[in-house]
């Protein structure tokens, strides 16, 4: 049996706001399964907001594991992602889990993955699923010659309109939260 799997995430640091979106579709084998799977999260009273790419149970696996560091370590984002990573890699059962999450909160952004990383992209854009590396192509330009006509939230939701039309594992149905 496939998995259930969802598909691109984009977040974007610009003019003080951060903003995450992510499409609907969530994928079993070729086939479309669902197309308005919410995969975006706010956590800690709208503090922090998560987005999810890959197999969705596995994600909200994560989800909770990662509220769990957050509650544990007062909020701080940075080592909650650290102590979720190293757990992730470490653990026998975390090990399997197929997913990454992009985390945010009003100052950065991080890629968490199960190899143990917590990457924090230089450009401040992070994007992660099958359509990643059109939605980082799209939102790297728009960023780039957006000066003050774009906001954060305009450039994730043309980023992600854009893998959309390119990526068949992403749609149109959006949800693009925003920090700041």
């Amino acid at each position: 049996m496939s998995k259930i799997k969802s598909t691109t995430v984009c977040a974007v640091v610009h003019k003080g706001q951060v903003a995450i979106g992510a499409d609907g579709q969530a994928t079993m084998g070729n086939t479309v399964a669902k197309s308005n799977v919410k995969k975006i999260r706010k956590l800690q009273d709208g503090k922090i907001v998560t987005g999810f790419a890959g197999s969705t149970a596995d994600a909200f696996n994560l989800l909770e594991k990662f509220d769990e560091k957050l509650n544990a370590f007062g909020g701080n984002m940075k080592r909650a992602a650290i102590e979720l990573a190293k757990e992730w890699r470490t653990d026998r059962y975390l090990r399997k889990l197929e997913a990454m999450m992009i985390v945010a909160d009003k100052e950065e952004v991080l890629i968490i993955s199960g190899t143990g990383d917590v990457l924090e992209p230089d450009n401040q854009i992070a994007t992660i699923g099958s359509g990643s590396m059109y939605a980082q192509s799209a939102a790297t330009a728009l960023k780039k010659h957006a000066g003050e006509n774009l906001s954060a939230e305009d450039i994730v939701r043309e980023s992600l309109h854009i893998a959309a039309d390119i990526c068949i594992y992403t749609n149109h149905n959006l949800v693009v939260e925003t920090i700041g």
